[in-house]
């Protein structure tokens, strides 16, 4: 296309310039409402992914091969202390922490419940899980803890017992033998996620392994990244460094969580059928205004032809009108888009009741949307798409269009 056919378009698209600015106004609002709205959807599934993974499992766990699929006590994996603190070591990571995991009858002086009983190093849990922030009454496991507890909330409530009391556990150890013992509650925490808080209970994993015979084995090893996009990377040198190591699986968090990821991309599904429809709304937009305008000119454009100029080159006038509309509509609302994303995304995004549900479930009380070239572009690209296919109508009726009885429209 010329230059003299852009300046020409450019031109007529000023000849009426409230029209113009308010469908660019239009493009401009639902460009810099999608920058947003796309920035905080990732920036929201970025702390939904963080805040379910630090709860419990992390990012990356190392386990026995079969155990994602087979979790039985058999499938551990050796000196299982030392290999965390190898990789502390060795690839200078802090958030590690090594687990046994076994299940037992607990017992109160009234009531008996199957619990899971989750061996872990005291000092280093904290890293890679949020529980031990979630204490409500009494204390967390201590670096020198051997016979003490820490069980969910709702678990203590169905065993009628409270800090201070003892409880009895008796299950299997490793080599078939009975594994019991009586422990003393020093703490309980509450989640917010029912089946932890009815379930779960926690030991030093020393005291884990005299009691379930385990000799030094354990069941994972669970790793937090930094943040999600340095997961693929950590887990591709927890691998390299452990290559030679047997029966070992490195694994990410989507084969540890995968209804955490289809939770996701259901979220996602529904947001852009939303996001669809703001955009086919401005797209009518669009259609209309360039109707309204081939309309108006419609002798203007019969002169023209009956002058030699062919129903192509007329085509492609409106939709290179439409193609500098959407660009402004893109350009300017990008750059609005940007600012406010940018804005809340030092600051922090929130609305009413979220810091209450923040401190009771142990979560960051603000959303941080996430920029990215994706966040930036993705939406209004679709929007300009959409406009120029809007154009097509308006540009198409042009060829129907008689010289004679176009210039006799009034």
């Amino acid at each position: 296309m010329s230059n003299v056919s852009i300046l020409l378009a450019w031109r007529n698209l000023w000849r009426h310039k409230r029209r113009t600015w308010l469908t660019v106004g239009a493009m401009i609002f639902s460009n810099s409402l999608l920058v947003f709205s796309i920035s905080l959807q990732f920036g929201s599934y970025e702390m939904m992914i963080d805040n379910t993974l630090q709860a419990f499992s992390g990012h990356i766990q190392l386990q026995h091969e079969q155990y994602l699929d087979d979790p039985k006590m058999r499938h551990n994996l050796p000196e299982i202390i030392a290999t965390a603190q190898r990789l502390r070591d060795e690839l200078k990571l802090e958030n590690v922490g090594a687990r046994a995991v076994g299940f037992a009858l607990a017992s109160s002086s009234d009531r008996s419940y199957g619990i899971q009983v989750l061996g872990v190093e005291p000092l280093f849990e904290g890293r890679v899980s949020s529980i031990p922030g979630l204490v409500h009454e009494g204390r967390y496991l201590e670096k020198d803890s051997y016979d003490e507890i820490v069980i969910g909330s709702t678990l203590a409530r169905n065993l009628k017992i409270a800090t201070g009391d003892e409880l009895t556990f008796l299950g299997s150890g490793l080599d078939n033998s009975f594994a019991a013992g009586v422990v003393r509650v020093v703490g309980t925490f509450e989640s917010g996620m029912p089946d932890l808080d009815r379930n779960l209970a926690q030991v030093s994993l020393n005291y884990f392994n005299d009691s379930f015979a385990m000799r030094g084995k354990g069941h994972s090893i669970a790793v937090r990244a930094g943040n999600i996009e340095a997961v693929a990377g950590l887990k591709a040198s927890i691998e390299a460094l452990l290559k030679n190591q047997s029966d070992l699986a490195v694994r990410h968090w989507e084969e540890l969580q995968p209804g955490l990821k289809q939770a996701i991309q259901a979220d996602m599904t529904s947001a852009w059928f939303m996001y669809l429809v703001l955009i086919i709304l401005v797209a009518f937009s669009v259609l209309n205004t360039q109707l309204m305008s081939v309309l108006e000119r419609t002798r203007e454009f019969g002169t023209m032809m009956a002058l030699g100029l062919k129903p192509s080159n007329l085509s492609r006038l409106v939709i290179a009108e439409t193609f500098l509309m959407s660009s402004l509509g893109l350009l300017l609302g990008i750059a609005v888009g940007f600012v406010i994303t940018w804005y809340l995304s030092v600051v922090g995004f929130y609305y009413p009741g979220m810091e209450e549900m923040a401190v009771k479930f142990n979560l960051p009380d603000r959303m941080y949307p996430e920029i990215n070239p994706v966040s930036l572009l993705l939406g209004p690209c679709m929007v300009a798409f959409a406009s120029l296919l809007a154009s097509i109508y308006p540009a198409t009726r042009l060829y129907r269009l008689l010289p004679v009885e176009a210039m006799r429209a009034v």
